[in-house]
């Protein structure tokens, strides 16, 4: 029975497409009225998704499912499927990254579901027992279509923020080099497992690139310091040392030298206040220093002259 009843849906869908599109649509476009705050005012007024776009999106997800509705199955995972799902996943992708919510992203399936009801209405108002056949029908299928557009989205949101976390932790841990031989690298955040092995591999790779031999570890951009930090903290430092670099931590705080005291964390490493401090320790093991530079003679004579 089932299958007789989507294969009607179908033919209902076909002979009734252009009102089924052209409400669908104004469903889309007036979301952003009620308390949904959907396309209308989080989409299409914003100029994240153009009107012509849409248009095309929902006409051809309304043809792929007529199609996959016409060999009566209702599980989306059958094969006649396979093109709605497709076209879904786009969607969903999409949307997750022109910067549309959970809700506004569902909105898009599930505002079909009112035109659909609407059209078989018209189709079947005279057999209420088909009439409400037809109603479950509809109401599973979009639900599960509804439920898979939800989960793609999520799924790359999730892939979407993960990358984003990777490239700003890349980015807010620059290897800097301060003179020949000696690097600095500033550290601001929290440290966490993964955090630390970026930090890690951007200063070894920056250690056999430039052959330094001393590694300045900045932490004034860390709010704490526990345990855990410390034993990634210290984890960066042995590392360094088996790359041939000895290192120096800069920015240690009252606040973060008294927690560190009551923790019981041993850096086993020279610290210093400040990174002009850490600077010069790192000179001075490299033999080298730092003098003001005398004002050349002609204009010592011609300003006293004056």
């Amino acid at each position: 029975m089932v299958r007789g009843k989507l294969s009607q849906l179908a033919q209902m869908v076909s002979q009734q497409e252009a009102a089924i599109l052209q409400e669908w649509l104004e469903k889309l476009r007036g979301a952003g009225t009620g308390q949904s705050g959907g396309m209308q005012a989080g989409g299409i007024q914003t100029g994240r998704i153009q009107q012509a776009e849409l248009q095309t999106q929902c006409r051809n997800f309304l043809e792929s499912l007529k199609q996959a509705m016409s060999g009566g199955e209702l599980n989306i995972e059958a094969a006649a499927y396979a093109p709605v799902i497709d076209l879904l996943g786009s969607v969903s992708r999409s949307r997750a990254l022109q910067g549309f919510s959970p809700a506004e992203t569902a909105m898009f399936v599930f505002s079909l579901k009112e035109p659909l009801f609407n059209a078989a209405n018209r189709a079947l108002g005279g057999d209420a027992a088909s009439l409400a056949q037809t109603f479950r029908e509809i109401t599973a299928l979009v639900d599960e279509l509804g439920m898979h557009t939800v989960n793609v989205y999520q799924k790359s949101r999730d892939e979407l923020i993960a990358r984003q976390q990777r490239e700003i932790s890349e980015l807010s841990t620059p290897v800097v080099k301060l003179w020949d031989g000696i690097l600095a690298l500033p550290v601001i955040g929290t440290l966490d497992s993964e955090r630390t092995q970026v930090v890690m591999e951007n200063l070894l790779q920056t250690i056999v690139d430039q052959g330094a031999e001393i590694a300045i570890i900045d932490i004034t951009g860390v709010p704490t310091v526990d345990t855990l930090t410390a034993q990634h903290l210290l984890k960066t430092i042995a590392a360094a040392r088996l790359m041939g670099a000895d290192c120096i931590i800069s920015g240690i705080r009252p606040q973060i030298a008294q927690t560190m005291v009551h923790l019981g964390v041993e850096l086993n490493v020279i610290s210093k206040a400040t990174l002009a401090d850490a600077f010069a320790v790192a000179l001075r093991r490299m033999n080298r220093a730092v003098f003001p530079i005398k004002p050349p003679a002609a204009a010592n004579d011609s300003h006293s002259a004056r």
